[in-house]
């Protein structure tokens, strides 16, 4: 565990031509074109607490540094003398906690939003007695210890997942792994979410077993399938379609391309008590989509929720093609006056680029809609208004009139 001295801290520096403005006002990151890399700062090892001055060496900040990152800082206490330690984590992890406490009745959310959180590169999914945690930086890494710590000894969980793994923590030249830190699991863990009952694989599963991100979006799409059959794509274990059958659906089929993933959606909807309107399909979703059209397949509501597709902005044009040939895909399926919901976790896609690029596929398809929900991440998901990459998430609800 690492707590360096406040009186010990090296100091970094700001290029003359780096905005420091943006950093007091609140802006967390610095790039390695920003800084000054002399030898003594590209000797730092990643982790390592610094303090950060402007170009006239003021200070403006306690920062961790990476050299090997793009991202060679990220601010973490305006309070250049801070002493990372198990108490520093436990005031922001009960500041966090706070929050979801009075947001939500029971203990299944995300804990901790990385740098909207003050917690720099860090996530946090809370799932009842367990939690998983995401140190994806190298600061983090360090001082797993002291974070788990104070985790425990704020929320009082006594499982606790570390999940290392994902694109960003390559970026930071962060191991991947998976470990249990502490206690241990049965296996998937139920989670009441909407009326349903959702299986969460906490060490097996994708990111950290469940996208609470969604809830909110998940009980919209809901309302809009009573009745009807619904069609849930990049299902993962069932998100959109079995809050849509605790609401009222008459069916739904969830798409999936991971066997797993869809075996957890099935114990989900047995779990529920939903089980006899549950259909799966595995399948590449572009393939299913395109197979199901050819079999004349027709649904009330039809939900598309891929993975970023524009995780970079060098993905940016192929991704939204890949959207835009998603809405096309999809629109064909909906029938006369049904639904069409478009998801995209795509930071680099914003909002305009991403409605564009479905509008696009909707018409390509022939048919016409109606936009009748604007969706984002749940209030768990905390956006740091400094920092677009904190609301990834767009959701799009199309009504189609043709």
């Amino acid at each position: 565990m690492s707590t360096e001295p406040s009186t010990d801290y090296p100091t970094i520096r700001l290029l003359p031509k780096a905005e420091a403005r943006a950093i007091r006002h609140g802006f967390p990151w610095v790039y390695c074109d920003e800084l000054v890399m002399d030898r003594r700062t590209k000797a730092l090892a990643p982790g390592t607490l610094a303090v950060l001055e402007d170009a006239e060496r003021r200070p403006l900040g306690l920062a961790a540094v990476n050299p090997l990152s793009r991202i060679v800082a990220r601010v973490i206490d305006r309070d250049p003398e801070a002493v990372v330690d198990q108490a520093w984590f436990a005031a922001r992890i009960g500041a966090a906690l706070a929050l979801r406490e009075r947001l939500y009745d029971a203990p299944f959310y995300r804990l901790a939003h990385a740098e909207a959180d003050g917690l720099p590169g860090v996530v946090i999914d809370r799932f009842g007695a367990a939690a998983v945690v995401q140190p994806n930086a190298a600061w983090a890494e360090s001082r797993l210890e002291a974070l788990v710590a104070a985790l425990v000894e704020v929320t009082g969980v006594e499982t606790v997942v570390k999940n290392g793994s994902g694109r960003v923590r390559g970026l930071e030249g962060l191991p991947e792994e998976t470990l249990m830190l502490q206690g241990a699991l049965e296996g998937p863990v139920p989670v009441p979410m909407n009326g349903a009952t959702y299986m969460a694989d906490l060490t097996g599963g994708q990111k950290t077993g469940l996208f609470y991100d969604q809830r909110p979006n998940h009980a919209f799409a809901a309302g809009l399938a009573k009745g009807g059959r619904v069609l849930d794509v990049f299902s993962h274990v069932g998100g959109f379609a079995l809050a849509a059958l605790a609401a009222g659906a008459e069916s739904a089929l969830a798409v999936d391309g991971s066997e797993p993933a869809l075996a957890l959606a099935e114990a989900g909807a047995e779990a529920s008590g939903l089980a006899g309107r549950f259909a799966t399909r595995k399948g590449d979703a572009f393939d299913t989509l395109a197979a199901l059209g050819a079999e004349g397949a027709q649904f009330e509501l039809v939900v598309c929720d891929p993975p970023a597709f524009a995780p970079s902005k060098s993905a940016l044009d192929a991704g939204l093609r890949a959207y835009e040939r998603v809405a096309r895909l999809a629109a064909g399926l909906v029938a006369p006056g049904g639904y069409l919901v478009l998801c995209s976790c795509s930071h680099a896609a914003d909002l305009a680029k991403f409605r564009a690029a479905s509008a696009r596929g909707i018409g390509k398809a022939g048919r016409r809609g109606q936009i009748l929900y604007t969706g984002f991440a749940g209030p768990d998901h905390p956006v740091l208004p400094h920092l677009a990459e904190s609301g990834y998430l767009k959701a799009l609800a199309f009504r189609l009139t043709e």
